[in-house]
Order: C-alpha cells, then structure tokens, then sequence
C-alpha cells in the first residue's frame, strides 16, 4: 500500500516566545519538521503534504530544502487538528493509498515504530499511536475494548474515570486517505474549546462499523515541544541519544557528554572523538579517523586514518582523504585534501585543491575571494609551502613546487619551480634607535601637555 504524509506544521508556538514558527526551532542542527519528514521518508510515501500557518513562507522554504517534491498548503485559521488535516485533502484528491498524520513539534518517532502502524493497518481500518503516560496530565485519553479503539476523549471532555486512564494519544493517526478525509467531513466542533478535534473520527469510525486499534511506543518517542525548557529537554534527550547509538556502533568518545551530534552525523567504527566536539549537519567521518578537541565539523568529509584538530574547523565541503593531517587553527572550506597531504597549524584552505603528500606551512591563506567572485587554488603532489605564503587565486602550483617563507604567488609556479614573491628586506643602521628617542620624546611632551 502506498503512504501519504500529512505533517502539522501550521502553530504559532506563542510559548516559544520566538517569531520563528514552532517547527522550525533545531534541534540536532535541523528544524523539527525535518525529524518528523525523515521519520516518515522510512515508509517511501508517494507523497508529502506540509500543513502551514503562521510563517508559512519560512515553513515552506525548510520542507522544500529537505525534500523538493514536497507539497505545502495553509491553514489560514487554527481551527483544530482536523480542521488542519482538512486542508491536505486537495493535495490528496484522488490518491488511493493510506495517509499517515505526523507533527511537525514532535521530532523523535522512530521509523520503525511507523512501520508498525503500517503493518496495522493490514487489518485495521485505523490505527492510532499511543503510549502508556507515567503522568497523563492533560492528553487525551485511548479508550479500549480489548485490542479495538473505541473512542479517544480530550482531557477537556473526560470524565474522571476516563481521566483515570494511563494510555494516551499521541496524536499520529494512519488511515485510507479517501476513508480519513470522508471522517474528518463529519467531525463538528461541539466541544468545550470549540474545535474540529481531529481525534472525534474514531467515535465517527466506529459508529460506521469500521475498526481502529492502538500501536503503542515508549513515551520518549512522542515528546513534543512547546516551550524553550521543552526545546532544551529535546535537545539533551536527541544528544544522550545519539551520543548512545555512537558507543554502541564502535565509536570512543572520550567525553561523551561534552560531544554534540547533527541529526544527519555518520561516524565509523573505531573513530576516536575527543572532548568538546561539535559536528553540524551533513557530516561523515569514516573508520580510523581522529577528530581531535574543540574542533568545529559540518557539511564535510574525513576518510580513514585522518587526524583534525585540536581547534579545527571543517567547512561545507571539505573533502579529506586517507591519512590526511589537518592540525590546530585551521579552516577548510570547499576544498579537496589528498591522501597523505599536511595542513598543520594557523592557516585557511578556501575554494582548493591540495595534491597528495603536499605539506602546508603555517600561517598560509588561499586568497579565493575578490570582493564579488570566488577562484580556485590547485596545488599539486609533494609541494612544500613556505609559512606565511599568500596564493592569490584563480592559481595553480605545479607538482613538487615549493615557495619561500612570505611569498604572495600572483601566477602560476609550473612543476619543480621555487617561488621567491616578496620585497627585499633593507636594514637602515641606526634607524631603530633614532626612531625610538623620537616617539619617546613626542609622548613625554603629550603627558606634558606640550
């Protein structure tokens, strides 16, 4: 059966105290939207479907950016959950698989707890994600005969024996498309808020003889966020998380709680990650390699046996291949590090490419920018360059070149060619001595008043 996804993504979020919609907000380096539309990319859904609202503009570019084929349409009033859902019928008219409700605030269901609704619905007319609530407060409750779903009552309606009740609604649902939109046309708003409760379907469903049961998941997987505090409980939750999974996987982290992960991090077994480590979105380091210290990762690429940092920051698009030594106070962005290649301390690789075996002295710059275009450095196999050596690009350094200490190279050094690009140096006797009882002079008289 085919999936369609229907992710809620249209509150304010007025508790968040932001103009940022609330499903915007990262956490792991990611809008939660984007947790929610990858969990869901796990059932290959033929088609996604973002409910917006309130920053829709701002809503509309992050889904995209995550998933081009993705479909937004607005919600121009909050009228209720299925209100909300009602607007994804459009999108959805004539689609004849089942449509999958999700969150855009609820970040942490697992792919495999969705396969398991999926599975459910082989012989359930709906399924509803609950969870067994260590302190149920004010969530709607699942009411149930045996395995069957009779009804979910919002804590506004219940009564207290319901109240009473420990397994709650989640709020994901799964249904036929053309089965939840034909429910959601019967839902009314006599409720105490004054709602199109989107949970009213199941009493619907039922009183057309059509069935509904509950899959269960732990309550960790339904955290949803709606203040700050409950963003930075997300936030520790997702890194104890995914701080577990790197241990487990073969990963030393040698102070685990000191290292902060991406949504999207990949590390390899027996990689070693020093303490206070951060790694953005879009980062993969393989096996063997060391990420060492204060070093700053994202949107890069380190292979096996690589060494980075301490205090390394690796840009969107650095690729390091094998061996690699990139040292401390170093920046790589854009730029290709071939097998073997040194880059060791106080220097910045921007828009290169940097041939195999070649060592960078300190203190040298890629000059890749004019003030309106960026232009490439190319430098070839076992080159040395000097410390303090300035590459204005467009350029290219042939292989085993060298330059000299202070050189700024405005035009290409061809194979096996050193490059000497700096003045001469003139030293004027007695000068020094001179210039300093002058400047001396000039301060007494300032403190004078003079």
């Amino acid at each position: 059966m085919t999936t369609a996804l229907i992710i809620l993504g249209a509150g304010m979020g007025t508790r968040m105290k932001s103009d940022l919609p609330k499903v915007l907000h990262p956490i792991g380096g990611a809008p939660m939207l984007v947790h929610a539309m990858r969990a869901g990319a796990a059932l290959d859904p033929e088609k996604t479907v973002i409910v917006a609202g309130h920053g829709a503009e701002a809503v509309r570019r992050a889904a995209l950016a995550y998933d081009p084929d993705a479909q937004i349409v607005l919600q121009s009033e909050q009228l209720g959950t299925a209100h909300a859902v009602a607007q994804a019928g459009p999108a959805l008219d004539g689609f004849a698989g089942d449509a999958l409700v999700l969150y855009g605030d609820t970040p942490f269901i697992r792919a495999e707890t969705l396969a398991a609704m999926a599975q459910a619905r082989a012989t359930h007319d709906i399924v509803v994600l609950g969870f067994e609530a260590a302190d149920a407060g004010r969530y709607g409750r699942l009411i149930m005969a045996g395995d069957a779903l009779e009804r979910i009552v919002e804590f506004k309606d219940a009564t207290n024996e319901e109240r009473s009740v420990s397994l709650c609604n989640s709020g994901v649902i799964a249904a036929k498309s053309s089965v939840l939109f034909d429910l959601i046309a019967a839902v009314d708003n006599d409720n105490a808020a004054g709602e199109y409760y989107l949970t009213d379907i199941i009493g619907i469903a039922r009183a057309k003889g059509l069935s509904a049961t509950v899959v269960r998941c732990d309550e960790a997987e339904t955290l949803g966020v709606n203040s700050r505090s409950q963003l930075s409980a997300a936030e520790a939750a997702f890194q104890a998380t995914a701080r577990a999974a790197a241990i487990a996987d073969g990963v030393t982290l040698l102070a685990p709680q000191t290292v902060f992960f991406a949504y999207d991090t990949c590390i390899g077994r027996d990689a070693v990650i020093e303490q206070n480590v951060v790694f953005g979105p879009n980062v993969t380091v393989e096996s063997g390699a060391t990420i060492r210290a204060f070093s700053h990762l994202e949107g890069c690429h380190v292979s096996r046996g690589a060494t980075v940092g301490p205090y390394a920051r690796l840009r969107p698009g650095a690729e390091l291949q094998e061996d690699v030594h990139i040292g401390n106070f170093v920046e790589i962005k854009n730029a290709v590090v071939a097998e073997g290649a040194k880059i060791n301390h106080l220097t910045y690789i921007g828009d290169a490419d940097i041939g195999a075996r070649t060592n960078i002295g300190a203190g040298t710059i890629t000059c890749n920018y004019d003030g309106v275009f960026k232009h490439r450095t190319t430098i070839g196999a076992d080159v040395f360059i000097g410390s303090n050596t300035m590459l204005v690009a467009p350029v290219t350094v042939g292989d085993q070149a060298m330059t000299a200490t202070g050189t700024v190279v405005t035009k290409n050094i061809p194979h096996g060619d050193l490059a000497v690009g700096r003045t001469r140096q003139e030293n004027k006797t007695g000068l020094a001595v001179k210039m300093f009882e002058k400047l001396k002079s000039a301060k007494a008289k300032r403190a004078k008043g003079q």
